[in-house]
């Protein structure tokens, strides 16, 4: 059996928040969760000790998953087996923020770059959960298409588009982001709003970047 003696106060703390979590939530938390509950303000200092973890073989990690973590967890008679996420829910990165009005350019305060959000699998429509991610909705370009703003989208990560698919684009020009309709028009795209009073934004197709498809859309509760 192994010894947690031989383990760092922070790593026997990690272990113990790690084994109660899973117990409640059936899933593994998020690197951020694991800081704020055991009083380490740096992310690289908990995936330090993770790693630590891994190494002595109290964990496993994945890294084609949000929140690939594993707990390994010894039991008397029953060898050593691995407690992982539900199957039918992903964790997906919360990237930041995306206008669906006219493209503007995204203050760095507004972005989110350690939250996750929990979704169940058929939102992502068959996509790998390691190719998705999610953007916040400022502004009302979309709304019929029943997007509006506040709400998340969930994205597949995808540098191509097919005409009538709404896509995140970067603007490479005006250094811009956007949520529209795309309909390639010979060298130019056009950016169709959803929205009965805004007109459609013309670029030129080389300086029109696809970072992203949408897949679903999540409404948060008020």
């Amino acid at each position: 059996m192994r010894d947690r003696n031989k383990l760092s106060e922070r790593q026997r703390n990690i272990l113990k928040y790690m084994e109660n979590y899973l117990d409640t939530h059936g899933f593994p938390p998020t690197i951020r969760e694991i800081g704020e509950a055991t009083d380490i303000k740096s992310t690289s200092v908990v995936n330090y000790n993770l790693n630590k973890l891994v190494s002595a073989g109290y964990l496993s990690r994945s890294s084609r998953m949000s929140r690939g973590i594993r707990l390994v967890k010894s039991q008397k008679g029953k060898g050593v087996i691995g407690v992982q996420a539900s199957n039918n829910v992903a964790r997906v990165p919360l990237a930041g923020q995306i206008v669906a009005s006219e493209p503007v350019p995204i203050p760095e305060d507004m972005r989110y770059p350690d939250e996750e959000i929990e979704v169940t699998t058929t939102m992502l429509n068959g996509a790998d959960p390691a190719q998705v991610f999610a953007l916040r909705v400022k502004g009302d370009s979309m709304i019929d298409a029943m997007i509006q703003d506040g709400d998340i989208v969930i994205f597949r990560q995808q540098s191509t588009a097919n005409d009538g698919d709404m896509v995140a684009v970067w603007l490479d020009e005006r250094g811009e982001t956007t949520l529209k309709y795309f309909h390639p028009e010979g060298p130019r795209i056009r950016l169709q709003p959803a929205h009965p009073t805004m007109q459609p934004i013309y670029v030129s197709a080389e300086h029109c970047h696809v970072q992203g498809r949408v897949l679903s859309v999540i409404r948060p509760s008020v």
